[in-house]
């Protein structure tokens, strides 16, 4: 299980990386998997090169190279952000200094290039320096043709952030929802970046769409999935929105809701990461309609 320090979108500096491990494991075609601290990357390595879904920690990046190396895998020629969190970007400045380009969505330059405010965390951001922006953006999505596969990079609105993207190699069949899905824990809906509980269901549903029953699931946080894994996520998701969307269209205030303890069949198997079950719930309050 990841710790919360090893979760949550915070400065480097306020964490020691000295012990953690980033590990490679084959997935499927030219994709690994890469484990360390932070998001789960998802690499390709062949005849195009080497490219990267997200890069953990800035302090992560020679490990980072280093399991790259152990893959056969050479300079980093692409790196694609999922969303705008630096436990998915903090390797950004690192790896476009040495030539990579950086690919995302619009919104996750507009957000690493101001200063952003974390009203979950309580704490501020800073704007990233110039090399660590991603240089190609685009509105809704974008393929990538690399190491014999076709990499589609498709946005996710208004989910875990406003920023979001899907990505599925398509020849692999694997697909990277980032912070879409955390399997095995209760999602951060980062309300302050624009997520919402819709957009998320939303997020899923694009993700079932684009799987079948062989394809790889690879979520932002926790271990490998299938389509049937996203399926029950989903699922719990639509039942906690449906129950907190009545009480709230019932006129029960949050502390209301919270009270009423509707996550408690799933809090001993999700709420023990870093996301408690209180924040979950009002997490989907905060962003969900008045009514269902």
């Amino acid at each position: 299980m990841l710790s919360l320090l090893a979760c949550l979108p915070l400065s480097a500096a306020a964490q020691d990386f000295s012990k953690v491990e980033v590990k490679a494991a084959p997935l499927r075609g030219s994709t690994h998997l890469l484990t360390g601290a932070g998001g789960n990357i998802v690499a390709s390595v062949g005849d195009d090169g080497t490219f990267i879904v997200d890069d953990q920690y800035a302090p992560l990046v020679p490990k980072i190279r280093a399991a790259l190396a152990g893959i056969g895998g050479g300079d980093v020629r692409f790196v694609i952000n999922t969303h705008w969190h630096g436990d998915h970007t903090g390797g950004n400045e690192a790896l476009g200094k040495a030539g990579a380009v950086i690919v995302a969505h619009d919104n996750v330059r507009k957000r690493m290039g101001t200063d952003q405010f974390m009203a979950a965390f309580d704490r501020t951001v800073q704007a990233s320096p110039a090399a660590a922006l991603p240089v190609v953006t685009f509105a809704e999505s974008v393929t990538l043709h690399l190491n014999g596969d076709t990499v589609r990079i498709v946005h996710a609105a208004d989910a875990h952030t406003d920023g979001d993207s899907l990505v599925k190699f398509e020849q692999a069949n694997v697909l990277h929802m980032g912070d879409t899905f955390f399997n095995g824990n209760y999602p951060f809906i980062d309300v302050g970046s624009g997520g919402s509980i819709d957009g998320l269901l939303a997020a899923v549903d694009a993700g079932l769409a684009l799987a079948d029953d062989a394809t790889l699931v690879v979520p932002g946080h926790g271990k490998r999935s299938d389509r049937a894994g996203l399926a029950a996520y989903g699922k719990m998701l639509a039942d906690y929105r449906e129950a907190i969307a009545a009480m709230k269209a019932e006129g029960k205030s949050l502390e209301q809701v919270i009270g009423a303890k509707l996550t408690a069949g799933t809090d001993q198997a999700m709420g023990q990461g870093f996301i408690k079950p209180d924040q979950f719930v009002k997490f989907i309050y905060e962003t969900s309609p008045t009514g269902n």
